[in-house]
């Protein structure tokens, strides 16, 4: 064969051989870590956004006019009831009052010689020893003199609130705030706000639940559970458990039509002060419900977009999707084995490195817990090698 044939065949061999179409060899299976999923007992919490607010708070309102002259608390302290709190300048009320006691002493004298004159002209008048017009006259004195006495009672009264409204006093037992005067700060009546005074043991605890768990929580506040220990503990805005336990106060009238919930209203018992009205807590609720519950690795959990999906393992016959093969054969080529299927779950309450599954997946089945970052629906899978557990934060819920 001379060199000009041998080119040919050569070029001849290789167009042939690239025109052959190539099969591509089917997907290795995936190696995973399997678990059976089983329900049991356990114990958990729900937990709820809360807000501490004071059982009591007022504002402290000026009810005189006058320049203050006098702050007598520290702010932020606790304070009792009936501790005095500020001063307006009460010399005008205490002059007022001095007043009004002095006009209160003339009409009652006057009313007694007005009552001697009266009884003078009784007895003339029962003698017919008098006009009928001077005893008539000397009856309606001692009327007069009696209203006299009325008002200036009333009047000393009034300039005796008024006196005392100079002095602003705490109303309850509680937590005072910031000063909002100064010394020397002119207060007018109904309009100027001193300071803020809110209860501050107990402390309440307000969170909305669903109307759909109105019933339970009614059963808790009826003392259904009463056997149970620690229904209700908080935690704190710094993740840290406060170490009383609260007990449920009152549950609203009614169900907000917009939103389907209703609020509830726990009280916690706070001696020292740790919990202060406006804090933003979680509030966590143990459930007493003795029903078994499934719980799967956190990590064999997968969120996609807000929704949490968990991947089954199950044997079975899945189709090739080799087009070269249904070109070839006409026919999709079958692949026996073990797959992997999304399934898409409710969670419910993180326990440690686990979670609750509401709804999606039941008991005795067969879940992945490691090598889910590599899977997909339908994904063949193997568990002939041991993958590593995966590590905390990736892959997991």
């Amino acid at each position: 064969m001379n060199r000009s044939a041998l080119s040919i065949f050569l070029i001849c061999a290789v167009v042939f051989c690239s025109c052959e179409e190539k099969k591509t060899p089917p997907p290795q299976p995936t190696p995973v870590n399997l678990d059976t999923v089983h329900a049991r007992p356990v114990v958990y919490y729900d937990r709820y956004p809360s807000t501490t607010v004071a059982l009591s708070q007022v504002n402290l309102l000026a009810q005189v006019q006058g320049y203050l002259t006098g702050i007598f608390f520290k702010e932020g302290a606790h304070v009792s009831k009936g501790q005095k709190l500020y001063d307006i300048d009460s010399r005008i009320y205490q002059n007022n009052y001095d007043q009004a006691v002095a006009n209160l002493k003339v009409a009652q004298g006057t009313l007694t010689q007005s009552q001697q004159d009266a009884d003078r002209y009784t007895f003339l008048n029962n003698e017919k020893a008098v006009a009928k017009q001077l005893y008539d006259h000397a009856m309606i004195t001692l009327q007069n003199s009696k209203s006299s006495v009325q008002a200036a009672e009333q009047t000393v009264k009034t300039a005796k609130q008024n006196l005392s409204y100079s002095v602003i006093t705490a109303p309850f037992d509680g937590t005072i705030g910031f000063s909002q005067v100064k010394l020397g700060d002119l207060m007018n009546v109904g309009s100027t706000v001193l300071n803020t005074v809110s209860s501050d043991d107990p402390m309440a605890i307000d969170f909305l639940i669903n109307e759909k768990q109105l019933t339970y929580f009614e059963d808790i506040n009826k003392g259904k559970f009463n056997s149970v220990d620690s229904l209700f503990t908080l935690l704190m805005p710094n993740n840290s458990f406060y170490p009383q336990a609260g007990k449920i106060s009152v549950i609203d009238r009614a169900v907000d039509p917009q939103t389907g919930a209703i609020r509830v209203r726990l009280v916690f018992p706070n001696p020292a002060t740790n919990l202060r009205a406006g804090m933003s807590c979680v509030l966590r609720v143990r459930n007493v419900d003795s029903t078994p519950q499934i719980l799967v690795p956190s990590k064999a959990v997968v969120e996609q977009m807000g929704e949490y999906f968990v991947f089954m393992a199950k044997d079975t016959v899945m189709a090739a999707k080799d087009t070269a093969s249904k070109k070839q054969d006409h026919q999709p080529e079958e692949r026996r084995g073990l797959f992997a299927f999304q399934r898409k779950v409710k969670t419910g309450e993180t326990i440690g490195a686990n979670v609750i599954i509401k709804s999606g997946i039941a008991e005795g089945d067969r879940i992945v817990i490691d090598g889910v970052q590599a899977l997909h629906d339908g994904s063949q899978i193997t568990t002939a090698n041991v993958v590593p557990p995966a590590q905390p934060g990736k892959g997991g819920k």
